[in-house]
């Protein structure tokens, strides 16, 4: 058995291409269902994790899905905001603390987190290095996003415009890389989080320009009506935040009105999650989500597909092992000249089928333990490796 085993191994090697796709195709047919399988179950897990972490979502009705998406995974379109009012509400409720989130702009496809500090405790965020949000304009950034973005502490990032056609005046903000977070292996880390003030300055919603009091800003005044000051085009506007001029940011109107695009409440205990649910539940303008429910849904929907894929798979494998085992039968048909000079040597007809048999079994067996070596590499590093493709 061992001189069979021997032959084959070397037919194998003298054959090599030959062999090699006929592993490969082995190997994929084995790997891929597999694959595909654990690949879904660990995006299902880590969708979930988060959905879990979340308790409740607050945001303007609409479609729930875009709502979680846009506020958990930061990879949705703009949903259609709120006030800053509604979390002054949530606050006077005293059932849960509420947290902002607007979501909305980008840096070089970044997104760009409007938030309070409460969200870094609230999500168990820690720094690497650098430090926390402390003045109006500042960002830290994610591990994932720091590295995207080729920045480092003391560098800076540069909000992008919504269009190329940007026609309101509002120009890109330069803020400065404070912190950076360390690796969680989540949506956080491809997020740039700033204050919610300097979300709304990247808007245009709030703003800094010259002292129209000055004598370098008199070119500036096109009238004067009492205290009343009305500027021109050539007032020059800041798009960067610094000691130097950031006593001149300021907003108009009053900040209630300013858009959100959730809000994030924490219930104090699980009484307090109910009854803050019960106040939203009729409202006609705002809906108060449980984003597990939400994802739950999406979950059905992929699980679905799933299914149909694998079912194309299982075909596909059958219609492989077909053509792998049509290969094998030509191959053994092609070497009956082979087939009798091992008869005219001595060689018994079990010998040369038993020779021919160990040659698939070999590629099977190296195919099996390729297809095991992939699963392996898929539990292990499957889920950080698809985070960094798709996030």
């Amino acid at each position: 058995m061992r001189g069979v085993l021997y032959l084959a191994w070397r037919y194998i090697l003298w054959h090599r291409w030959k062999s090699a796709i006929l592993i490969a195709a082995v190997t994929l047919v084995v790997y891929l269902p597999l694959g595909l399988q654990l690949v879904v179950e660990r995006t299902a897990t880590d969708i979930t994790a988060r959905a879990d972490a979340t308790p409740l979502l607050l945001g303007r009705r609409g479609s729930p899905l875009e709502l979680v998406l846009n506020s958990l995974y930061f990879s949705s379109d703009y949903p259609q905001p709120l006030n800053y009012g509604q979390q002054q509400d949530l606050r006077q409720s005293g059932l849960v603390d509420p947290i902002p989130l607007y979501v909305r702009f980008h840096s070089q496809r970044v997104p760009i987190v409007g938030t309070s500090l409460d969200y870094f405790e609230f999500r168990g965020l820690e720094l690497a290095q650098g430090r926390q949000l402390v003045s109006l304009g500042e960002a830290v950034l994610g591990a994932r996003a720091a590295e995207v973005l080729g920045v480092n502490v003391g560098d800076t990032v540069l909000s992008s415009p919504e269009s190329v056609f940007e026609l309101a005046g509002v120009y890109p903000l330069k803020m400065p890389v404070v912190g950076i977070l360390a690796p969680r292996f989540d949506q956080d880390d491809g997020a740039i989080f700033v204050d919610l003030k300097t979300a709304w300055i990247i808007e245009g919603l709030g703003h800094g320009h010259q002292d129209l009091t000055s004598s370098q800003a008199a070119g500036a005044i096109l009238k004067t009506e009492g205290e009343r000051i009305v500027a021109n085009a050539s007032l020059v506007q800041y798009n960067e935040i610094t000691p130097d001029n950031i006593d001149s940011f300021h907003f108009h109107g009053d900040l209630s009105r300013l858009p959100l695009t959730a809000i994030l409440p924490v219930p104090r205990d699980n009484k307090g999650r109910v009854l803050i649910q019960g106040r939203y539940q009729s409202n006609e303008t705002l809906q108060m989500l449980s984003p597990r429910e939400v994802i739950d849904q999406l979950l059905e929907t992929v699980f679905a597909v799933q299914r149909y894929v694998l079912v194309a798979m299982v075909m596909v494998a059958v219609a492989t092992g077909a053509v792998i085992l049509l290969v094998f039968l030509l191959s053994w048909r092609a070497r009956r000249g082979e087939q009798l000079t091992l008869l005219r040597l001595g060689g018994s007809r079990f010998v040369i089928t038993s020779l021919m048999l160990a040659e698939a079994l070999v590629v099977t067996l190296l195919a099996l333990f390729l297809a095991a070596v992939l699963t392996a590499l898929t539990i292990t590093f499957g889920g950080p490796l698809l985070q960094a493709v798709v996030m």
